[in-house]
């Protein structure tokens, strides 16, 4: 009897990862500020298209744009996800995954998503720590790795404001002493403030910035589900970016209707607060572009009852014309289903003039779309503080030519000298992306 479920359940697997609908679009017209957006496509099915997670093989790197080399800043890492850099030079690497979410696992979808996460390499158990990485001796590669903070509870966002460092744990923010040139902080941390989490807590990762003048932290909060099917009343304080006062931990909801918001980023011409937002599913290989946005306070972007401003979903009920009439366009498209994660304005980066204003994006990469899309770090130009033209693949060959994940790109940042790291999940690995002499 067991044998029969076994291949039962294998062959509904190879079923539904053989699921899926061409695209109607070249990638590129879903891609910018006013993209393409074909009728949605609906299927019994929703494709299904895993890039199996297999790790770097001895050598091998990804590929960096013409000039620029891509080296290993340090290997060995346990799922590293997000990046922070110390005035110091430190670099602190948050190895985290996914919290223990009971009530995630619920029905066929949720049966479904855990074999994908599994597949895709993202079901491995969090080691719920902070390191810290130093290259002492200016080589480019880490010669010393120490934890710096361990215990927590699936960290992501980290900041600094002055002799504080704030953690964002799934479940709420905490606040550390830290002293420059600490390699580990053994003092516990005191809680800012609690961040939606619970046995669902679908989108787990928690980022978080600091205003220019430190009062502020500006947190991101993912959506409870895809479309609200869970109802509203789960999505409290979700799909949206927090503001909190660094001091008392007083909050309220600085903007919203973003799914999944993550990176984020201070662009310096108009001093507006940018962010990367992954976008809803199910609606066919072409929808709903991922995309990079200015937020305004008090702005709402659609989700869920609509998106890429007015465009109405229909399987959201009961609707709020209300909403969809007040829904912020965003900026720039970044394509259907990429999952960008990581955000990084250019300034101070060496890689060459070609890059001198703009975003670095890591895009985590489909596992619902027929061809994959992402798996690349991009940069996006900006002129007067606006997106001004197509994205340059920055860092790229993460997938094998038959479609194995050697990688996954995620977080994003700017070294000291000028160099782009890459915080790369599946190959446990971070990437430093250099200009070559």
């Amino acid at each position: 009897m067991h044998c029969k479920r076994t291949a039962s359940i294998s062959l509904l697997l190879a079923s539904l990862l053989g699921c899926g609908q061409a695209p109607l679009l070249r990638d590129a017209a879903g891609v910018g500020a006013q993209p393409m957006l074909p009728a949605p496509s609906q299927a019994l099915l929703p494709t299904v298209n895993i890039a199996p997670a297999v790790g770097w093989p001895e050598g091998g790197a990804p590929r960096p744009a013409p000039g620029l080399g891509a080296v290993a800043f340090a290997r060995g890492l346990d799922h590293p996800r997000w990046l922070y850099v110390l005035p110091n030079g430190d670099v602190l690497v948050a190895e985290t995954n996914a919290p223990d979410r009971p009530g995630s696992s619920q029905g066929l979808k949720g049966w479904i998503a855990g074999l994908v996460m599994a597949r895709a390499g993202a079901t491995v158990p969090s080691a719920n720590r902070i390191t810290l990485l130093r290259d002492t001796d200016g080589d480019g590669v880490a010669d010393m790795r120490s934890v710096l903070l361990d215990g927590l509870n699936s960290p992501f966002g980290m900041a600094l404001v002055g002799n504080h460092l704030y953690v964002a744990n799934t479940d709420a923010v905490l606040r550390f002493p830290y002293a420059t040139g600490d390699t580990r902080i053994r003092a516990p941390g005191a809680k800012v403030v609690d961040l939606p989490a619970g046995p669902i807590n679908h989108h787990w990762t928690k980022n978080l910035i600091a205003s220019p003048d430190g009062r502020y932290l500006y947190v991101t909060v993912g959506s409870n589900s895809n479309i609200a099917e869970r109802g509203m009343e789960v999505e409290a304080g979700r799909a949206a970016i927090w503001e909190v006062d660094a001091a008392t931990g007083s909050h309220r909801i600085f903007a919203s209707g973003l799914r999944n918001p993550n990176g984020m980023a201070w662009e310096p011409a108009s001093g507006a607060l940018w962010t990367v937002v992954n976008e809803r599913d199910e609606l066919g290989n072409d929808l709903v572009p991922d995309y990079l946005t200015s937020v305004r306070d008090g702005g709402i972007y659609g989700w869920p009852y609509s998106y890429f401003g007015r465009h109405v979903d229909t399987r959201v009920t009961p609707q709020r014309a209300d909403l969809v009439e007040r829904a912020i366009v965003p900026d720039y498209a970044l394509g259907a289903h990429v999952a960008a994660l990581g955000l990084a304005w250019a300034k101070g980066n060496t890689l060459g003039s070609a890059f001198a204003s703009g975003m670095f994006v890591g895009e985590h990469g489909s596992w619902n779309r027929q061809p994959h899309s992402g798996y690349k770090v991009v940069f996006v130009p900006f002129k007067d503080g606006q997106p001004n033209a197509m994205p340059v693949d920055v860092l790229t060959g993460f997938l094998s030519a038959d479609g194995k994940a050697y990688g996954r790109p995620v977080g994003v940042v700017l070294d000291p000298q000028g160099a782009l790291l890459v915080a790369d999940d599946v190959g446990n690995v971070l990437w430093r992306v250099s200009r070559r002499d």
